[in-house]
């Protein structure tokens, strides 16, 4: 499992996040904005406050976070299977 273990607020809807193995860019979430918990984005405050949270996840408060793992998935366009190899094992013996 990934971390995050520092993330910034940038322009847009776009965060900067540098995650414990390293990797570290930019990644949009313009797609996310506006929809249901993500309607508190609007509030261009609210989304500065973007933190590390519990368990190394992207968060804005204790209701709105984003599970490390699937930003991380989003910077690399990595696949599940690329970052947890034992779903492809799964999956060929299911």
């Amino acid at each position: 499992m990934k971390e995050a273990v520092e993330v910034e607020a940038r322009n847009g809807f776009r965060v900067w996040v540098r995650f414990d193995d390293g990797t570290e860019s930019e990644v949009d979430l313009a797609d996310l904005a506006g929809r249901g918990v993500f309607k508190a984005w609007e509030d261009r405050a609210f989304f500065n406050g973007v933190h590390v949270g519990p368990a190394g996840s992207i968060a804005w408060s204790d209701d709105v976070e984003l599970c490390p793992d699937s930003v991380f998935l989003r910077l690399t366009g990595q696949s599940p299977e690329d970052l947890f190899p034992r779903l492809a094992d799964r999956a060929v013996h299911a």
